[in-house]
Formats: C-alpha cells, sequence, structure tokens
C-alpha cells in the first residue's frame, strides 16, 4: 500500500525576495493566502495564493541537472511528496482542511534564478516547478497534512 500524498515542508518569506523560513503549520485564508506570507493580501489574485512544489521534482533537478535547493529554496510556500501537481490545473483538491482549485503551472522565472544564482534552472525545471493555487476555503495547512483531489 501506498503512503498517502502529504505536505512535508512549509516555508514563508515575510518580504519579497527576503529570506524564507520553515513552519509546522499555518492559517490559509481563502481569498488571501497564507497569513505571515508575503503574498498574503485580501483579494489577492487566485494564482497568487498558495504555491506548491513536489519534492521528487526537486530530487530529479539534483540528479538530472547538478541543481540542487535547500529546503524552502525553491520560493514555493508547501513542499509536497507523493502527489503529481500538473494533473491539479483546474481541479479541485484538499489540503489537511483547506480546499483549493489549481490554476496554472508555478514556472520557474528569471526572479527565481537571479535568486537563487542557479545558471540553467528556468530549462531545467520548466514544467517541473510546481502549482499556483486559489484557496477556497481556509483554515490550518500543517506539515504531515494529507492532499487529495476532489473531483
Amino acid at each position: 500500500m501506498s503512503e498517502p500524498a502529504t505536505v512535508i515542508a512549509i516555508h514563508l518569506a515575510e518580504v519579497e525576495s527576503g529570506p524564507v523560513h520553515a513552519v509546522d503549520s499555518v492559517e490559509a485564508v481563502a481569498g488571501a493566502g497564507l497569513r505571515g506570507d508575503r503574498y498574503f493580501e485580501p483579494g489577492a489574485k487566485p494564482a497568487e495564493q498558495l504555491t506548491l512544489v513536489e519534492s521528487e521534482e526537486l530530487e530529479a533537478l539534483a540528479a538530472d541537472a547538478g541543481i540542487e535547493f535547500a529546503p524552502g529554496e525553491s520560493r514555493r510556500q508547501l513542499t509536497t511528496r507523493g502527489v503529481r501537481l500538473n494533473p491539479l490545473v483546474g481541479r479541485r483538491f484538499r489540503v489537511g482542511e483547506v480546499e483549493c482549485l489549481g490554476i496554472e503551472l508555478c514556472e520557474p522565472c528569471s526572479h527565481l534564478q537571479k535568486l537563487t544564482a542557479r545558471e540553467g534552472l528556468m530549462r531545467a525545471f520548466a514544467h517541473k516547478a510546481g502549482l499556483n493555487a486559489e484557496i477556497l476555503s481556509g483554515g490550518e495547512i500543517a506539515v504531515g497534512a494529507v492532499i487529495e483531489p476532489l473531483d
């Protein structure tokens, strides 16, 4: 029997381009984002409320392209294990008690490449860098929270 899909880490940054820090849990607010994060804002655009990345893709990036990230350095808020995120675009899913909607792939950008000083990151991480999601119903997200598609 396979392990359930879960959140294995949560990282927040208080200001844009600022350092990230790990937390054990965070409050997700519908229509606003994760409380305490740089993108938290009531009325935030759906694609800017929550970001997720697969730990498996970070491991593959290190193995295949030699680009390694320290925990949280990918600048995604939730790091997952055991779930493919790309198929969640356009689908509802739950992270613990929080209902979300996958909006679009969270593609690597030149800003991330500059912040991390990883040449070739944009090409090597294209279509593998995670998911932007809207928070539909709020609640707590904690490390260990189960991730499950709803439709």
